[in-house]
C-alpha cells in the first residue's frame, strides 16, 4: 500500500476512532482495529499496538474535554493507572505469544462483551455502594490490574470495563466516569504501546494518521458526549460491534 494511502486510511480509522471513543468513554480501539485490518490490510498483531499508540492520544484529548467540563476525578484516574500501566505490557506480550487466528477470536468475543456493555451500563445504579475511599482506592486497584492486562491483550482502552465500575464502586455519574476512565488509559496506553512496539507490532506507516486523527476525534467525541444524551447512538453502534465481534469469531 502506498504511504499516501496509508495516511489516509490510518486518518480516517483515527476519527472515526477518537470521535466514537470520546463520546462513548472508550479508547477507540474496538473501532479503529477492524477498520486498519479491512482498510489498511495489516496483521491483526499489528493493528493491536498500533491502536494503542493513537488510543494514548485519544484519551488525552478526550480527558482535556471532559476536564474542561468538570467531568473528571483525578484521584481515581492515578489508582487506575498505576496498576494498569503495569500489566498492560503483560497483556501486550501474551498477544504477541497467540497466533494470528486465536487473537483473532479472543477480539471478536471481547467485541461482542465491549457491544453488549455499552447498552447495559446506561441502565446500571446512579448511585454507589457508599464505601470508603480507601476501600474504593484497593477495588480501583484490581480494576485497573485487569483492565491493563486486557488493553495491552486487545489493543484498547479498556473503559467498557472501567466505566460501569465506577459507577456502581466509585458512586460517580456517567461522564464522570468516561472522563476519568480516558484519563486512566494515557500512561496504560503508553506502556502498552511501548511494548508492542518493541515487540514489532507497530505499524509506522499508518501510525501518524492515526494518531492525528485520534486527537481529533477524541475531542470533538468527548464534547459532544457532554451536550446529549447517547443512548439510541450506544445501541445503534453496540449492534454494529456485535455483528463485527460475529465475523472476527468465525473468520
Amino acid at each position: 500500500m502506498l504511504p499516501g494511502v496509508k495516511m489516509i486510511v490510518g486518518l480516517v480509522s483515527g476519527l472515526l476512532g477518537g470521535f466514537f471513543g470520546g463520546l462513548l468513554g472508550l479508547g477507540g480501539g474496538i473501532i479503529m482495529i477492524p477498520l486498519m485490518t479491512w482498510l489498511g490490510r495489516i496483521t491483526q498483531h499489528s493493528a493491536h499496538g498500533t491502536s494503542l499508540v493513537a488510543i494514548v492520544f485519544t484519551a488525552l484529548s478526550g480527558a482535556g474535554a471532559y476536564y474542561i467540563h468538570g467531568k473528571l476525578d483525578w484521584k481515581t484516574a492515578l489508582v487506575l493507572a498505576a496498576s494498569a500501566t503495569v500489566t498492560a505490557r503483560f497483556g501486550a506480550r501474551y498477544a504477541h505469544s497467540l497466533s494470528e487466528k486465536r487473537l483473532k477470536k479472543a477480539f471478536g468475543l471481547f467485541l461482542v462483551f465491549a457491544s453488549v456493555m455499552l447498552v447495559t451500563k446506561s441502565y446500571l445504579p446512579t448511585r454507589g455502594l457508599g464505601l470508603e475511599w480507601w476501600s474504593s482506592a484497593i477495588i480501583f486497584l484490581v480494576i485497573g490490574s485487569a483492565t491493563g492486562f486486557i488493553s495491552g491483550l486487545m489493543g484498547v482502552g479498556g473503559g467498557g470495563i472501567m466505566v460501569p465500575l465506577m459507577v456502581i464502586l466509585g458512586n460517580m455519574g456517567q461522564h464522570t466516569a468516561q472522563g476519568t476512565s480516558l484519563l486512566a488509559m494515557v500512561p496504560a496506553g503508553m506502556s502498552g504501546a511501548a511494548t508492542h512496539y518493541r515487540l514489532g507490532n507497530v505499524d509506522t506507516g499508518l501510525v501518524w494518521g492515526l494518531s492525528i486523527g485520534s486527537l481529533v476525534g477524541g475531542y470533538f467525541g468527548a464534547t459532544a458526549a457532554n451536550l446529549f444524551p447517547e443512548l439510541h447512538l450506544r445501541i445503534a453502534f453496540a449492534t454494529l460491534g456485535i455483528w463485527v465481534g460475529m465475523r472476527y469469531i468465525r473468520a
